[in-house]
């Protein structure tokens, strides 16, 4: 990976990529050691050939589905991912599993990726990094102009919290109740460089601080900026990173619905002038912990900061506004974070531990 990116990388508007991090789970569903076997030993279809990685765990993998034109193409191409890594893993003995955290993975019993990456970010980062079993969905969007993608990844930092509440999808952490709807949200945070971003003033001025950061140390390449949203230097997009893992494919594409939808809006207000929003990153904090505490049941700070808002109101407003219909039936439906605490409660762990099996 090049230790940072470039404006001349943001040429095309409206793209998508999606980045899913999934867990490597042996017969029971229990999360297991399978990413050597599955990126360095095996031979994966050709549709997953360097779309194919693992993470720092050797129980979490990473998929990223082919560059797709628009929302049209979105389901098509999620679903030959998924299936073409279900039926891979299978064939090598190993299930694939999705949640934010895995509730029955415990950090200390699994391993790490030997991968030299990942080896200087736990030297360096140490016991945050050692307990890191997150999962998450990742969307980009391409936007063909880099002081633009600057700007509207600034403006969707208000949006971050909205995804984490309807996404949440991790209730559990090392084996017990949290307590929270996204026990990843805050598990991740504790790293660094992670988390809603400060506002930036233009590209130039990202460049600067990414530049900045692997010139002094604090990371070794731009992928080590791990914000929840922030303009993709290496690939010209803006990248949402702040949903939840999530087995069913059509919650992820409500996500790529938004998350589209709001990239479009937010540049051509860009092209019209408008000015940028002003929320101190404090209370967009507020808003973050308010989405990982309480998920669908949260209100938040609205825009202005002046008043409060809840998510139903928000969910309405936005899928009015946007013409999506996606997030307003995830609002709807039973919660990833509640439906877990139900089947555990009411099934047991082995049946919790079947309901992550993905969906293609």
């Amino acid at each position: 990976m090049d230790e940072t990116g470039s404006p001349e990388n943001f040429t095309r508007m409206g793209t998508l990529g999606i980045e899913e991090e999934f867990y490597v789970v042996d017969a029971r569903g229990r999360p297991t050691s399978g990413t050597d076997e599955l990126v360095y030993e095996g031979e994966p279809p050709e549709l997953l050939r360097e779309r194919l990685d693992h993470e720092l765990f050797k129980c979490v993998i990473e998929t990223q589905t082919p560059l797709i034109e628009g929302p049209d193409s979105a389901r098509e191409q999620l679903l030959a991912v998924r299936e073409a890594l279900a039926e891979y893993a299978a064939s090598e003995g190993f299930g694939i599993a999705a949640a934010g955290l895995h509730p029955l993975a415990k950090w200390r019993e699994l391993d790490h990726a030997e991968k030299p990456r990942y080896r200087a970010q736990l030297d360096r980062i140490q016991y945050p990094q050692h307990r890191n079993t997150t999962a998450g969905l990742h969307v980009h969007v391409g936007v063909d102009d880099p002081d633009k993608a600057v700007w509207v990844a600034n403006e969707l930092r208000w949006h971050v919290p909205v995804m984490l509440a309807l996404s949440a999808n991790s209730p559990y952490w090392n084996g017990f109740d949290t307590g929270l709807q996204s026990a990843r949200a805050k598990i991740f945070e504790a790293l660094p460089n992670t988390g809603i971003p400060t506002r930036f003033a233009d590209y130039a001025a990202f460049e600067r601080f990414e530049r900045r950061m692997v010139e002094h140390g604090s990371i070794d390449d731009r992928g080590e900026l791990w914000f929840d949203v922030r303009p993709h230097s290496g690939h010209g997009t803006v990248e949402v990173r702040a949903p939840d893992g999530q087995a069913d494919p059509d919650r992820v594409l409500a996500f790529v619905e938004y998350v589209h939808a709001l990239v479009e809006d937010l540049a051509a207000r860009y092209e019209d002038g408008e000015s940028g929003t002003e929320l101190r990153r404090e209370l967009l904090d507020e808003n973050k912990w308010r989405a990982m505490r309480h998920g669908q049941s949260a209100s938040l700070l609205s825009r202005s900061g002046d008043d409060t808002l809840s998510l139903a109101e928000i969910v309405a407003a936005e899928a009015d506004r946007l013409g999506v219909d996606g997030i307003r039936t995830l609002f709807e439906a039973e919660s990833g974070a509640e439906r877990q605490r139900r089947l555990r409660t009411d099934a047991g762990v082995q049946a919790l531990a079947e309901s992550l099996a993905i969906e293609y």
